[in-house]
């Protein structure tokens, strides 16, 4: 019987995990890190990650702290080097490097030929990253559920069932539709005597104003900049259907269970997207494109007001 990769390691008690990304990919890594959780539960296992996402951090009982990590080349130092360091940041070098600079007893990785000392599988970049970060820990002999991705809603967070959330944001301009397209969709959701509301930052309340006010909708319909992280998670748990592009908002709903009607355009959806079956409806033209780049994407606009109005129609009729 071959030795598994976690067998020749012992017992670690003090894991520490990289994860220094955005809201969408501490989500997508849930899966794994409860497997990490099972396979050693009398560890100590400590997130790197931004301080933002703390509290959605520790509501996934995969991890016991967070130490707020903002971006690569930031881990702070520790009194003493960690059993495991655990890359689930991506595929290196300098992810590697990072973990490597904590001297941990041992690093789990994906294999890179920078860092020829560490054994791992090699780096797909045609899997969705749920599987990925999944197959890392599989590969250790550590089993993972890659459906293992729900949160419970936070608690005491005002009750606002039977919303219908409109997230217009994204964090690049290449994966954000057109606002008055966004308003479009929330007038003919408005008409149907839905309760709309317009989520977002508060770097995004421009924009879900201009929304609002492009659907006729009352300036208390637009929630952005006033709920924060958890707020917004309890308020998607409570919605009927959340409507968003390619963006963490969408990753909360799958992980809440909520139906979603997602708008992609230069990010396949195979890798980003709902894994899985779900009430959830992806639209996507088939285009790829830069998910950086700094105007929407060409697949994301052949996305017409008329289609997402229909999915959505679809969605809500399901839900009555």
């Amino acid at each position: 019987m071959a030795v598994r990769w976690a067998d020749t390691i012992g017992a670690p008690r003090d894991i520490l995990v990289l994860r220094a990304l955005g809201l969408g990919d501490l989500l997508t890594s849930f899966p794994a890190l409860r497997g990490l959780r099972r396979a050693y539960p009398d560890a100590r296992i400590v997130l790197a990650t931004p301080e933002p996402y703390v509290c959605l951090a520790l509501l996934s009982g995969a991890v016991d702290e967070v130490d707020a990590t903002p971006e690569l080349g930031r881990l702070h130092p520790r009194r003493r080097p960690p059993d495991l360091a655990v890359n689930l940041h991506g595929s290196g070098p300098e992810s590697i490097a990072d973990l490597a600079a904590m001297r941990p007893g041992a690093l789990l990785t994906h294999r890179h030929d920078a860092f020829p000392q560490y054994a791992g599988p090699p780096w797909r970049e045609d899997v969705h990253d749920v599987a990925r970060w999944c197959g890392l820990l599989e590969w250790a002999g550590m089993a993972c559920d890659p459906g293992d991705l729900a949160i419970s809603r936070p608690r005491g967070y005002p009750d606002r069932c039977g919303s219908v959330v409109i997230h217009p944001g994204a964090s690049a301009p290449a994966r954000r539709w057109p606002a008055e397209r966004f308003a479009a969709v929330a007038a003919a959701l408005h008409r149907a005597g839905e309760r709309v509301v317009i989520t977002g930052s508060s770097v995004e309340l421009d924009l879900a104003r201009a929304v609002a006010a492009g659907a006729g909708l009352p300036d208390s319909a637009v929630l952005a900049g006033r709920l924060g992280l958890m707020g917004t998670v309890a308020l998607i748990s409570d919605s009927r259907l959340v409507i968003c592009g390619d963006t963490g908002i969408g990753h909360i709903a799958t992980a809440t269970g909520t139906p979603s009607v997602l708008l992609f355009g230069p990010t396949p959806p195979a890798r980003w997207g709902p894994p899985g079956s779900g009430p959830h409806i992806v639209l996507w033209a088939g285009d790829q494109g830069d998910p950086h780049a700094d105007r929407p994407d060409r697949g994301l606009l052949l996305i017409t007001v008329e289609r997402v109005i229909a999915a959505t129609e679809g969605v809500l009729k399901e839900r009555v």
